[in-house]
């Protein structure tokens, strides 16, 4: 069941990778996290949105986060330069079958290959990682 969940996801977030304004890449970070670890979930985007922006080279970023906005998602999150509100990644937590898979999505400008290796030395034994690239 765990292989259809996952085919369903990549599917979705290849989805959310189509041609638009910008070329983007995905990723998809799946943990074993529930509901009652919402501090390791918030540390480990944190940590997945860090290691995005170091491989775009975008400089210093901060979190805007949908607590911070009425029409933004509840767990959606962007990464945003700090010089002047660039996108650099976004991102949504979905919990499924009780634990969360988080989908994130970013301008395929870096190496993927790298990025996976950077996001999967994250010291977390409960996370799982599987790269989506966009057209």
């Amino acid at each position: 069941m765990d292989n259809v969940l996952d085919e369903d996801l990549i599917a979705r977030t290849k989805a959310l990778l189509e041609p638009g304004e910008i070329e983007l890449n995905g990723l998809i970070v799946h943990t074993e996290l529930g509901n009652d670890q919402e501090s390791r979930l918030h540390q480990l985007t944190l940590a997945v949105g860090d290691r995005i922006a170091e491989h775009a080279d975008a400089g210093e970023t901060y979190v805007y986060s949908g607590n911070d906005d009425p029409e933004f998602g509840l767990n959606q999150h962007q990464g945003l330069t700090l010089a002047d509100d660039a996108f650099v990644w976004e991102c949504q937590q979905l919990l499924r079958n009780g634990t969360f898979d988080v989908v994130f999505y970013y301008e395929a400008t870096g190496d993927q290959s790298a990025l996976l290796d950077a996001v999967d030395d994250i010291d977390d034994e409960d996370v799982r990682v599987t790269g989506v690239e966009g057209e």
